[in-house]
């Protein structure tokens, strides 16, 4: 009998498909209802609520009662960090229609990892905060700068409040679709909030995209040279 901890028990959780594709719709770092993620994965509000029982056992997902309905979201960051590296390891979807197709795009050009900013457009920013010295390389995160305490202070985020969290500042997060790491951890957090808040990006309804808009793509070019 083995000594270690039963990681098929968890290996047989994320091999379901339908079980795969709820703990991925829930990397956009929201919560949602059993309706919502029956109709993102495909399956039947029923079965979707088997399965989130299942990922409720198995310690993937938490849930949150409000009156009468349930609302879903992963357990930590550290499920997530997980999910994204399983997403590295993957074979790309199979695309079989122009509306897959386009969903597929705007995932690799912009999205949320959990709670930062992934895709073309994490890794593009990363480079530019690398590029302008704000932050610099370390072994597994980035490492601010004094320059970039200033640039980050003026851009609106507490860099003291983000150290404070219990939990990495700036990790390195290897992209899936990029294969090169993006900015994580609290400072990414922060940045995503604040570029939200600012309005330079907005959610793609529906799945774990982002956009950037009109004010976004002159502010992009402006305070980081995209």
């Amino acid at each position: 009998m083995s000594i270690n901890p039963n990681i098929a028990e968890v290996a047989s959780l994320l091999a379901e498909p339908s079980r795969a594709t709820i703990l991925t719709s829930l990397m956009d770092g929201r919560f949602h209802t059993a309706s919502e993620l029956a109709l993102m994965t495909g399956i039947t509000p029923q079965t979707a609520s088997f399965h989130l029982s299942k990922l409720i056992e198995g310690r993937l997902i938490n849930f949150e009662k409000h009156g009468r309905h349930r609302y879903y979201e992963l357990a930590n960051q550290d499920i997530a960090s997980i999910l994204e590296s399983f997403l590295t390891l993957s074979s790309p979807p199979e695309v079989r229609s122009l509306r897959q197709s386009s969903q597929v795009q705007s995932l690799r050009e912009a999205r949320t990892c959990y709670d930062h900013l992934a895709g073309k457009l994490g890794v593009d920013l990363t480079d530019a905060m690398l590029a302008n010295q704000y932050i610099t390389t370390g072994e597994t995160e980035f490492i601010v700068t004094a320059k970039g305490e200033v640039f980050f202070a003026h851009f609106g985020l507490d860099l003291y409040m983000l150290k404070r969290k219990r939990r990495a500042f700036s990790h390195a997060c290897l992209d899936w679709s990029e294969r090169r790491h993006h900015l994580a951890g609290a400072l990414g957090q922060g940045l995503m909030h604040q570029l939200f808040d600012l309005g330079w990006i907005v959610r793609v309804p529906s799945i774990r995209a982002v956009q950037v808009t009109e004010q976004g793509a002159q502010g992009f070019k402006n305070v980081f040279d995209l």
